[in-house]
């Protein structure tokens, strides 16, 4: 961590006469109501920030806001002289000496400012923003500390290990598709795995919260959408400043919970007789956790395995940079087309959003790029070829078998299945509507 309430570091400006700082700040100063103003001999103090170097870069962030920026290192030795107690000049001075570079430190501190990272400049307080609510904020980093612990993802492995050897041995405890039909009653069915599967979907993102929490990141669960499925999602936005260990263990932290339910699961069954209750309902435990792990695979919907992906290519937003990319690249097509079709030759210029990125990122966001159209094409033709069809024959079904010609139980199956299925159809489209709603209100601020 950055100690940026340290005394100043260079005593020799106490002595800058009054006369000189009302002038300079007479140049670069604002009106009252602006920003304070920032003169050669203003010096700052600096919100608690963390530091740390990945590659050619440096990431500097505030935990508290999670926001994260990344850095020159000329731009991380100006934090650190100005977190040091140095004026703007005496900073501008320092870098210059260092790396023979002229730096303008004032625009600089503004930028700084801009980002929350500034608490005051000179004498005057720079107004701070609330930092965003964090779930289960009463859960500290000593409670959960041993989740970080080298030991944990250990026994994780161990317990997969004695889960395969035991499916080797007894292949017929493997799971299918029926086992999750342990009902004859389909309400029931519906109703018990739609439980164990919220169940399931939070004790993941808490496995993600907990392990962000020990790394000392607030972390915030909240409802999302990727492309047609509803999804719990963990906001860990400042894991970017742990260590890579710290962050692919926050990563994976959801993945390696189902795969230790599913695992504890496995070993479960070898104790109970097939065929018995028991039984069925630990098979359709096992399926319902396995279940998400495919979806994790496609990381064109930023998963937990995208993240991953992300972290080890060293890119700063490997989707929003290859989803930049793909439409650069539809863009050149369709006019390369109509060139084609008009006879003429193509004109006008698109520069291509990825030469501005470093030769790793370049090339590992060309790949992903593809990534993207594919999966995103794929997975929205599966919707509509198979999902929408199925879900409307289910609700016209059930509509269908609403009323007293039904009985009790056709009547009990048909409302379980609207208020399941319709309910979470209707909960995706809330959810889409207020998150794209928020993202036009934080892009028009």
């Amino acid at each position: 961590m950055t100690d940026t309430a340290g005394p100043a570091a260079d005593t020799s400006e106490a002595d800058t006469s009054d006369t000189a700082a009302e002038a300079d700040a007479a140049v670069v100063g604002t009106d009252a109501d602006g920003p304070p103003p920032i003169a050669p001999t203003t010096r700052v103090l600096l919100h608690d920030l963390a530091v740390r170097r990945d590659r050619d870069e440096w990431i500097v962030g505030r935990m508290a806001t999670r926001t994260f920026v990344a850095l020159p290192a000329a731009g991380a030795r100006a934090v650190e002289l100005l977190g040091a107690g140095l004026s703007v000049r005496r900073t501008e001075e320092s870098l210059r000496a260092e790396t023979g570079e002229e730096f303008d430190i004032a625009d600089f501190v503004g930028d700084l400012a801009a980002l929350g990272f500034v608490a005051r400049i000179g004498d005057h307080p720079v107004p701070d923003a609330e930092p965003p609510r964090a779930s289960l904020p009463w859960l500290r980093p000593r409670h959960v500390r041993l989740a970080l612990h080298p030991v944990l993802p250990l026994l994780v492995g161990a317990l997969l290990v004695a889960a395969v050897v035991v499916l080797v041995r007894r292949p017929d405890l493997l799971p299918g598709y029926r086992d999750l039909l342990w009902s004859r009653h389909g309400s029931v069915v519906l109703l018990s795995g739609a439980a164990a599967g919220w169940t399931l979907l939070l004790a993941h993102e808490l496995a993600h919260l907990v392990t962000a929490r020990a790394a000392g990141v607030p972390g915030k669960m909240r409802l999302g959408t990727r492309l047609q499925f509803l999804v719990m999602q963990t906001d860990i936005s400042g894991i970017e400043l742990a260590p890579r260990r710290h962050r692919l263990t926050a990563y994976l932290a959801g993945i390696a919970l189902n795969l230790s339910v599913a695992s504890s699961l496995v070993l479960a069954l070898v104790l109970t007789e097939t065929g018995t209750t028991a039984h069925r309902l630990l098979a359709a435990a096992l399926l319902l956790a396995l279940l998400p792990l495919p979806f994790q695979c496609m990381v064109f919907t930023r998963t937990d395995l995208y993240f991953v992906l992300q972290d080890l290519t060293g890119c700063r937003d490997l989707y929003g940079d290859g989803l930049a990319y793909a439409r650069y690249r539809a863009r050149r097509s369709v006019r390369a087309v109509r060139s084609v079709r008009r006879g003429v030759r193509a004109g006008g210029r698109d520069d291509d959003p990825s030469a501005r990125l470093p030769a790793h990122e370049r090339r590992a966001v060309r790949v992903y790029s593809v990534v993207l159209v594919v999966g995103t094409a794929a997975c929205l033709a599966f919707m509509a070829a198979v999902t929408l069809p199925v879900d409307l024959a289910l609700l016209v079904r059930a509509v269908r078998g609403l009323g007293p010609g039904h009985g009790l139980a056709g009547n009990a199956d048909a409302v379980t299945v609207l208020v399941v299925l319709g309910g979470v159809n209707v909960l995706w489209l809330v959810t889409w509507w207020r998150n794209r709603r928020s993202r036009r209100s934080a892009g028009a601020t």
